[in-house]
């Protein structure tokens, strides 16, 4: 079985993340979404939120399933039995930084493969940081995440 994982902080997930997502399934037998329970960053939800706001929106993918990992993201596909690390790629910008981290992901892993996959160009500029930002000033977020995520955010109020 030809099985990924999709890994993130989803601090919140986007459509982007989600349409990456979606091609990520239809090339995989199985994805994890694996969201990230500590992180550099400092997120709006705790990492149990963001899989409640996660698993409504791909129940409809029988292959997809989301849970959470700590530690190092090679150790924890290793552990699934992943042959492949899927990462979205919005723009030249995010290309440096997964390149850096898939070459020192394939020096501690070199049977795992970084998939780069690319969302539809709608959501090419669509970030989690800039969905966050707009939501905070009352802006309208519904072209750029879930209902269920954008009604979360409007109740937080970032």
């Amino acid at each position: 079985m030809r099985h990924c994982i999709y890994p993130g902080t989803f601090d919140p997930i986007t459509n982007g993340h989600l349409d990456v997502l979606q091609r990520a399934a239809r090339l995989f037998d199985q994805v994890t979404v694996a969201v990230a329970e500590s992180s550099a960053k400092t997120t709006t939800f705790t990492a149990e939120r963001r899989l409640e706001l996660i698993r409504p929106n791909v129940a409809h993918l029988p292959n997809v399933r989301v849970t959470s990992f700590n530690g190092l993201l090679v150790d924890f596909a290793r552990e699934q039995n992943a042959i492949a690390i899927i990462r979205g790629l919005r723009a030249l910008a995010d290309f440096e930084f997964e390149f850096n981290m898939a070459l020192m992901n394939r020096h501690l892993a070199p049977d795992i493969e970084a998939i780069f996959v690319m969302p539809r160009e709608a959501y090419s500029y669509t970030s989690s940081s800039l969905v966050k930002q707009v939501a905070k000033y009352g802006g309208d977020i519904a072209h750029f995440v879930p209902a269920n995520v954008a009604e979360a955010l409007r109740e937080t109020r970032v």
